[in-house]
C-alpha cells in the first residue's frame, strides 16, 4: 500500500490533465502552458493561453523568454505521442517545476476547452467519450 501511495503522490506531482489545466488557468494560478508541438500544428489549433516552444527549442529560448522558477506545463498532440514528456524533460533539465498535461492538446479539444486558431477562439462539442456532455 505504501508504494502506491508513494507512486500516484510522485506521478501527480509531475503529471496533470487538460481539466486540472484549465481550472487552474481560470483560477489565475501562475504557471505558463507551452505547447511544444510544430509550428504547422501550432497554426492548426492550440490551447487558449499557451505559448509555442517546440521542444527542439527549449534549450535555446526558454530561460530567455519564461523567468527561472516559473511552474511550466506542456503539452504536445495527444497520448499516443511522446514529445511532451521529451519536453517536460528539457524543462526540468534547466531546472523548471514542470509538469506534462497528459492527454495532450488532442484531450484539450475533445474535453471541448478553449482553442485558438488563426480565424480566432472556438470551443469543440464536448466528446462524450472524455467530457460529461451538458
Amino acid at each position: 500500500m505504501t508504494d502506491a501511495i508513494s507512486h500516484y503522490r510522485a506521478k501527480l506531482q509531475f503529471e496533470t490533465d487538460a481539466a486540472d489545466t484549465y481550472a487552474a488557468q481560470k483560477a489565475g494560478e501562475e504557471f505558463v502552458l507551452v505547447d511544444t508541438r510544430s509550428s504547422e500544428a501550432w497554426a492548426q489549433g492550440h490551447a487558449k493561453g499557451a505559448v509555442h516552444m517546440p521542444t527542439r527549442e527549449i534549450a535555446d529560448r526558454a530561460t530567455d523568454e519564461i523567468p527561472a522558477g516559473t511552474p511550466v506545463v506542456v503539452y504536445c498532440w495527444s497520448p499516443g505521442c511522446n514529445g511532451g514528456d521529451k519536453a517536460a524533460l528539457a524543462f526540468a533539465e534547466l531546472g523548471y517545476p514542470v509538469k506534462l498535461m497528459i492527454g495532450g492538446f488532442e484531450y484539450w479539444a475533445r474535453e471541448g476547452y478553449p482553442v485558438v486558431t488563426d480565424d480566432g477562439e472556438t470551443r469543440a462539442p464536448v466528446d462524450p467519450l472524455t467530457g460529461v456532455v451538458r
